[in-house]
């Protein structure tokens, strides 16, 4: 595979993380606190989802080279 679709590939990809995340929103595990005049969002579930979203895509790009 040319570095042209690769990158059509990765672009397609960030769309639907996009899109998706648009609609989850806070996944359950993702840390909010929220104090007087400060919060603090972590999203580490969200970011493990996407983690392992874009491993499995990745996998599946290398295996077609």
């Amino acid at each position: 595979m040319d570095m042209q679709k690769g990158f059509i590939i990765l672009g397609i990809v960030f769309i639907v993380i996009g899109v998706l995340w648009k609609f989850i929103g806070k996944l359950p595990g993702d840390i909010v606190v929220k104090k007087e005049n400060v919060s603090f969002y972590f999203p580490i579930v969200t970011c493990m989802l996407i983690s392992g979203i874009l491993s499995l895509v990745f996998y599946i790009i290398s295996r077609f080279k």
